[in-house]
């Protein structure tokens, strides 16, 4: 069009964008951008939007987006909606939130994309409460359900930790508006939350309603299978989908079933199907292996495959951490000194765990060890009350996940102080006797704090709602959710 000396306007521009955000190019929606400039369209709303969307889609294009929706004359739910899109796309739900909050006080009112897009944010968080206030505002202003608003509040309260309300939307839903993503949305919930019959029973019921599964919707089954120890139905449905529905596996479908055969304790078997696969498999199948092979004690199995890992990611932190976990169980703590010396020189560092907690509006976020709030000594006091109550109902400290070298006392006063314990203390403290605890974790739930939550939830007679990075875990009268199965 430019070769043939015709000009472009105010819309050609919307769709060049688009087409820049639909390629993720910083660089080239950037050219495009100064093309716009140039030729004096800044003024036009239909092209700003599509610059700030472009800007949203690209990576590392999320500032100059916030530059551009800061400098606007005039803002409408368009421009609002994209930018928290924005921030949703990029793991910035906290951002997303915050504007969103900014929105309600001086921006227009919110429409139905801007609700989709303040769910999917709170099903980042965990924040059930500002979730339950989403659902409360799309009722009130009776926001049509359209299949999309229905599906992220099914979503939202399933990633949140209460299914049970995922499941009472979507038996509202009329039938004919469950798409494939309604049924695969309520799927991954159950599975979240280690209820993989029920998982298991709604796929049944979706193909008996005329619903074609899709390649997700056998992620969202094989993980159900995999988080509540179905190994026999977990392959049965892997063979299924191939046979049955013609969908060729994805690397995802592999890494389900390594993980279903790596939580049963069957790393050999595991270890044969990695052999037979027909693509290459990613870091993240390993380290579910490593993982199995650290607790089913075959520790050179797991040396070995994690030094080659190592090899092939020599900048990933996580690598470091599973050979140094491998290690400490093994008691060589000569070798496990060098990785973390290792770890040093080449500048990585491990993430650190972190648990927040949603209340009165506000998330507070802990981490091990922390004294940054400003209650932090009335916060370790409960911690102390909660450690002296439960050795009394029979809680023995468990240091086996403690990768260092130190005495038992000290081992046990680190554990004590893990981020859940804080988060679940400042729960305790802050709200009424008797209502549920909800805190989420950025990491895997260790088996002290697991352990001792359960005897928490029965001695201050709460329910207590874990999210950590694989699963839910719903503890209530001594017991989890995940029966010991995570």
């Amino acid at each position: 069009m430019r070769s043939h000396g015709i000009e472009p306007n105010n819309y050609t521009y919307p769709f060049v964008l688009k087409a820049c955000a639909g390629m993720g190019d910083l660089n080239l929606g950037q050219t495009v951008h100064g093309s716009v400039t140039k030729l004096g369209f800044c003024g036009d709303a239909h092209v700003l939007h599509a610059t700030i969307h472009m800007y949203c889609s690209c990576r590392n294009g999320i500032e100059f987006a916030e530059k551009l929706f800061d400098e606007m004359p005039k803002t409408n739910s368009v421009s609002w909606s994209t930018m928290i899109g924005g921030y949703v796309r990029w793991g910035m739900s906290s951002e997303a939130i915050k504007l969103f909050r900014r929105m309600q006080n001086i921006g227009p009112r919110p429409d139905e994309i801007t609700m989709v897009m303040v769910l999917s944010a709170c099903a980042d968080l965990g924040a059930l409460e500002l979730g339950r206030w989403a659902h409360a505002y799309i009722d009130k202003e009776k926001f049509e359900m359209r299949p999309e608003l229905s599906n992220a509040l099914i979503d939202m309260f399933a990633k949140c930790g209460d299914v049970d309300s995922a499941l009472r939307l979507f038996d509202k839903m009329p039938e004919r508006k469950r798409s494939v993503v309604s049924w695969t949305s309520v799927i991954f919930g159950m599975a979240l939350h280690g209820r993989g019959l029920e998982a298991v029973s709604l796929f049944e019921e979706m193909t008996r309603n005329g619903v074609v599964p899709d390649d997700v919707a056998f992620i969202g089954l094989l993980t159900a299978c995999s988080h509540s120890g179905l190994v026999e139905d977990g392959k049965r449905y892997f063979d299924s989908m191939v046979n049955d529905y013609g969908i060729r596996p994805r690397i995802e479908h592999y890494g389900c079933m390594v993980d279903l055969l790596s939580r049963a304790g069957l790393v050999n078997e595991a270890v044969e199907f990695i052999d037979k696969m027909p693509v290459a498999p990613n870091p993240i199948i390993w380290r579910s292996l490593i993982s199995a092979c650290r607790a089913q004690d075959q520790l050179n199995l797991g040396e070995r495959i994690t030094k080659d890992l190592i090899s092939n990611e020599p900048m990933h932190e996580a690598n470091y951490v599973l050979l140094s976990g491998i290690y400490a169980k093994m008691s060589n703590w000569q070798k496990k000194t060098t990785v973390r010396e290792e770890m040093g020189k080449k500048g990585i560092r491990k993430i650190p765990g972190c648990t927040m907690i949603e209340l009165d509006n506000g998330i507070y976020e802990f981490v091990a060890g922390d004294k940054s709030h400003g209650e932090y000594r009335k916060i370790y006091e409960m911690v102390d009350e909660m450690e002296k109550k439960i050795r009394g109902a029979g809680y023995v400290v468990t240091t086996k996940n403690v990768l260092l070298d130190i005495e038992e006392e000290d081992k046990e006063g680190a554990v004590n102080k893990h981020s859940e314990k804080l988060a679940i203390a400042f729960g305790l403290m802050k709200t009424s006797p008797g209502s549920t605890i909800r805190i989420v974790k950025n990491l895997r739930v260790c088996d002290d704090c697991h352990s001792a939550t359960k005897l928490i939830s029965v001695i201050y007679k709460r329910d207590i709602v874990v999210r950590d990075r694989n699963r839910f875990h719903h503890f209530k009268d001594g017991l989890c959710s995940c029966n010991d199965f995570w």
